[in-house]
């Protein structure tokens, strides 16, 4: 099942007002990156789309205090994943570095 993460009315969590949608969502989310983990690189967009949903989750007023801090520990380690899987930038070599500063 392809899930279309530009279009998605999820995008904009702000001004949920059922929590229950949206750890419906957050589950279905972590349940197709967890099936796709075998692709060569993770999915960088639904890892961060997990990590907004559980952040609002964390956030939201209507929620049991347990799981609103399970959502934050939660949500601290999607972006922990994220920040994993963003491109670094290419180490650049003693010799370049000289050159640049001149």
């Amino acid at each position: 099942m392809a899930i279309d993460l530009e279009n998605s009315r999820m995008t904009d969590l702000n001004g949920i007002g059922q929590p229950e949608l949206l750890v419906s969502s957050a589950l279905h989310l972590m349940s197709h990156y967890s099936a796709s983990a075998g692709q060569v690189a993770p999915c960088l967009k639904l890892a961060s789309v997990i990590e907004r949903h559980l952040r609002a989750l964390a956030g939201h007023g209507d929620l049991n205090p347990v799981l609103r801090a399970t959502c934050q520990q939660l949500s601290e380690q999607w972006a922990a994943v994220v920040d994993d899987a963003m491109p670094r930038p290419p180490r650049q070599s003693l010799f370049e570095r000289l050159v640049r500063s001149h």
